[in-house]
């Protein structure tokens, strides 16, 4: 979003809105407790025949059709995607996009195939890598890989912190550490465009108050169409932030509880 120049008269109503953003009790550094958060996760995978599969990552429908092969193959938002068959009961997944790696996932089925762990690693602009290790459990039908697969059983491996600034006065600028996404918003529930490496996966966002505690946050795909909605709360001491995170398509939502820094 543009910069707006103000006329001299102005200014007076631009420092008062600077200062109420910057008092704003959203602001400040928020780190997540992984033991009061609920880390939800969905997606299906189809088998095609000929070692291809078709996979949706976030349940919603949007799939993409990959040959286990290694190699690197056009994916979701301008990414790449490659899957490696490492053995009958082993596939390794790696995004990417402009031959950066984005992220790697080691999948392993447990003996009787209804149980699937994944080691999954999100790399960061900056080479940092943040790991979840997620047991999912198969919820449709299927064989091997293929099937519905539910985790509600996860372990987080790294700090995780969203930074909550003031932006242009009466806005707000909310940054992810790990994706190092930023979005630029202001309160009135319009479309912003994000800005960082991983802008293309989220490229808009929008945000509007719906109370003196609560935001409703709302995340865009590059078609336009919603990708996941996420309503803030602030506890009434001020010092927890909850997002409850509900993805188009998905059942159950992710719930993320943050302790003031």
């Amino acid at each position: 979003m543009f910069k707006r120049t103000f006329q001299l008269l102005l200014v007076a109503c631009l420092a008062t809105g600077t200062l109420r953003a910057a008092n704003d009790p959203f602001v400040g550094d928020w780190k997540l407790n992984p033991s009061k958060s609920k880390l939800t996760d969905q997606m299906k995978v189809e088998s095609l025949g000929a070692n291809k599969y078709a996979f949706d990552f976030e349940g919603d429908g949007s799939l993409e059709t990959i040959v286990a092969d290694g190699t690197d193959q056009p994916g979701d938002s301008g990414t790449t995607l490659s899957v490696t068959a490492e053995g009958p009961d082993t596939l390794k997944v790696v995004r990417k996009k402009d031959g950066r790696m984005l992220l790697t996932a080691n999948w392993k089925l447990s003996k009787d195939a209804n149980t699937l762990t994944d080691d999954f690693t999100e790399v960061s602009p900056n080479g940092t890598a943040s790991t979840v290790n997620y047991v999912y459990k198969r919820t449709a039908g299927g064989s091997g890989f293929a099937g519905t697969w539910v985790s509600t059983s996860e372990a987080v491996n790294f700090v995780f912190v969203i930074q909550i600034r003031p932006y242009e006065g009466d806005g707000l600028s909310i940054i992810n550490s790990s994706s190092q996404l930023t979005r630029n918003m202001k309160l009135d529930g319009k479309d912003c465009p994000n800005v960082g490496p991983n802008a293309a996966i989220v490229p808009a966002s929008s945000l509007r108050k719906l109370g003196e505690h609560t935001l409703e946050l709302t995340d865009k795909r590059s078609n336009g169409k919603v990708y996941d909605t996420q309503q803030i709360e602030l506890s009434s001491d001020l010092k927890t932030l909850t997002m409850t995170r509900q993805t188009v398509g998905r059942s159950e939502p992710q719930i993320y509880v943050f302790e003031r820094q």
